[in-house]
């Protein structure tokens, strides 16, 4: 694997921790099933999901197979943060069952980092990283409109936030 290949991956898992903490921490309906997963157990899991998508692209899959490529999909909040509809389905969600600060608000996103996150990344990098998440939330709102979408994902991509979270730490990747 490439170097920008191995970015690319911790990157997602990153997305992945920071779903489930905002999903736990909005709590109801959005609450993730389970315990947040290690960096290895993603990664296996990760495999299982891409062996069943390459299996389905090169022959189909019957409904336990597509079921769990569903479930696998779900655990990991695959997408959870650049896929416009499962953001809207998480904030439709979210929103019916009284919001949480966090989406909307810089400061009550910082809070979902630990402490060591918050001090790895300075404020600046606290900033970035909240800017970055804040504005993926907001892929939600302009589906219909594709100039705004694009200024979105322009967004989107000029904050994309640097490796952080304290489980890739000791992996020597932050």
């Amino acid at each position: 694997m490439t170097h920008d290949g191995l970015r690319e991956m911790l990157l997602e898992f990153q997305g992945y921790v920071l779903a489930y903490r905002l999903r736990a921490a909005v709590g109801g309906r959005v609450t993730p099933r389970g315990e947040q997963l290690s960096l290895p157990g993603y990664a296996a899991l990760r495999l299982e999901r891409q062996a069943l998508a390459r299996r389905l692209v090169r022959e189909g899959l019957d409904r336990g197979g597509m079921g769990r490529l569903e479930g696998l999909s779900d655990e990991l909040m695959f997408g959870f943060w650049l896929n416009p509809a499962e953001v809207a389905a998480f904030l439709r969600a979210a929103i019916r069952q009284g919001g949480h600060p966090a989406l909307g608000d810089p400061d009550a996103f910082a809070a979902l980092l630990t402490p060591t996150e918050r001090e790895r990344l300075g404020d600046l990098g606290v900033r970035l990283v909240c800017a970055h998440h804040l504005t993926c939330l907001s892929l939600a709102a302009p589906l219909l409109d594709p100039d705004a979408l694009g200024r979105v994902w322009q967004r989107v991509e000029a904050t994309t936030p640097p490796l952080f979270v304290d489980e890739l730490a000791g992996a020597g990747h932050a």
